[in-house]
């Protein structure tokens, strides 16, 4: 489709520059209308003074992106995967399974209950000053086909979010798992559908492997894939 317009009418150029800064005339050459279902781009550069096409949003972003660049900075140890969100950078560290001392804090008038609790290999998807989100895996992943569990731990929601209450958390994105293991867990957030022989209480399963040595794996719940979670955003 083809319409005749001269590309050097008044614009909305015109408009926005300021007459003091006398500049001369500009020659259309593209324009882009963003509808609600499809973009519509105007070529006054084709033969015909004004072709029609569809295009992708995603394409125009590239084209526009083209010549930025950018680093991550130097990144934790043990990073799976870093992205750059809109709200800043995120990364997906990975932890090594452990013994680590947990504290359940069930009454505000008495001290917490301590657990030494063995953890399975983890995943914290992290951003700086904010919960994390936590999953477990049975091992590093190396693939998106990888299965990713539900974490074994208190203060986490069904899809993966922690309840972060009044704890600060570290702008540093490497100290953001060990900020998460020090706050004090509670009943607050769901404690069921993360293990199978305690599918209503989790914590069932931290007396049970108190001063044990490793976790179970074949008891985690499954949650999706390394895909799946690295469409997450915090």
């Amino acid at each position: 489709m083809t319409v005749k317009i001269k590309n050097d009418l008044p614009s909305p150029f015109k408009k926005v520059v300021p007459e003091s800064l006398s500049v001369g005339k500009d020659r259309l050459l593209l324009r882009l209308d963003f509808y609600s279902e499809a973009v519509v781009m105007q070529d006054f550069e084709k033969k015909g003074n004004g072709r029609y096409r569809m295009v992708d949003a995603y394409d125009i972003a590239r084209a526009i992106t083209n010549e930025i660049s950018y680093d991550s900075g130097l990144l934790p140890p043990n990073t799976l995967w870093w992205a750059n969100t809109k709200e800043g950078a995120q990364v997906a560290l990975y932890v090594p399974a452990g013994v680590r001392r947990l504290a359940l804090q069930e009454d505000a008038g008495k001290a917490p209950k301590r657990y030494d609790i063995p953890l399975p290999n983890l995943i914290f998807l992290c951003k700086a000053g904010h919960p994390p989100y936590v999953f477990a895996v049975f091992d590093r992943p190396t693939g998106l086909k990888d299965r990713v569990y539900k974490a074994p731990l208190a203060n986490v929601y069904n899809d993966g979010r922690t309840c972060g209450g009044s704890h600060k958390y570290s702008a540093n994105l490497g100290e953001i798992p060990d900020d998460f293991f020090k706050s004090f867990f509670s009943r607050g957030a769901d404690l069921s559908n993360r293990s199978k022989k305690h599918p209503q209480d989790i914590i069932k399963m931290w007396q049970a492997l108190d001063k044990k040595k490793e976790y179970p794996l074949l008891d985690l719940v499954y949650h999706g894939t390394i895909a799946d979670i690295m469409r997450y955003r915090l």
